[in-house]
């Protein structure tokens, strides 16, 4: 499974891409407001596109389908990374089937149900993104919706790749693996949990202890 990381901070990709750790970034509006202080969005993009060997979604702010169409076009232009990411929406899907058809990858986004993965994928979605904790936060089980995706992608043989959104923990990418989502994108700090284990902690704390104790030195 791909990992993307959620995020616009320079600095944790950075991090993250020089251990390989990442093969690509997701961002939207809301992460580069974050980041951008007294910065052009488009710059913070072009540095981000250049520490990753990626994909890198950037987010379309328009409702318009032809006002999609035209912020997709521009903000393809910043890098060969560039994935546009558009809402699942009328105007949306109108706007990915325009983009595709100008050979510009698409990243639908907002993806609630398996019925509206079909209509992305149709509309001939490189990635479709279902946000899993949101759905989980509606009172619904995120997993299983993931899980339909995966299996009627399967059966109709759908190139759009699933990308796993919204995880809030990594027992949600542990569930994504399994279910075999082709992509999970997971915010810095979900990163960073995955490395952790408790066992880890303490055996390598034994190993340091032993080796104190022995008086070597390597």
């Amino acid at each position: 499974m791909k990992i993307f990381l959620d995020t616009a901070d320079p600095d944790e990709i950075r991090s993250a891409a020089e251990a390989n750790l990442i093969d690509g970034v997701t961002t939207n509006p809301s992460l580069l407001a974050k980041v951008a202080t007294h910065r052009e969005p488009r710059e913070i993009l072009l540095e981000i596109c250049d520490q990753v060997d990626g994909p890198v979604s950037a987010e379309v702010v328009a409702e318009d389908c032809e006002e999609m169409v035209e912020e997709g076009r521009r903000l393809s232009e910043i890098h060969p990374h560039i994935v546009v990411k558009v809402p699942l929406s009328q105007d949306g899907l109108r706007a990915c089937r325009t983009l595709r058809n100008n050979r510009i990858r698409v990243n639908v986004t907002l993806c609630f149900s398996a019925a509206q993965a079909v209509l992305a994928a149709k509309a001939g979605a490189t990635y479709i993104s279902p946000f899993i904790g949101r759905i989980d936060d509606a009172g619904h089980e995120g997993m299983d919706v993931l899980s339909e995706i995966r299996r009627v992608y399967d059966t109709y043989h759908y190139e759009t790749e699933i990308l796993a959104a919204s995880l809030r923990h990594p027992k949600h990418v542990r569930e994504a693996m399994l279910i075999g989502a082709d992509c999970a994108t997971l915010p810095p700090d979900v990163l960073h949990k995955l490395m952790k284990h408790p066992l880890t902690d303490s055996g390598l704390r034994a190993f340091l202890d032993d080796w104190e104790r022995a008086g070597r030195q390597l």
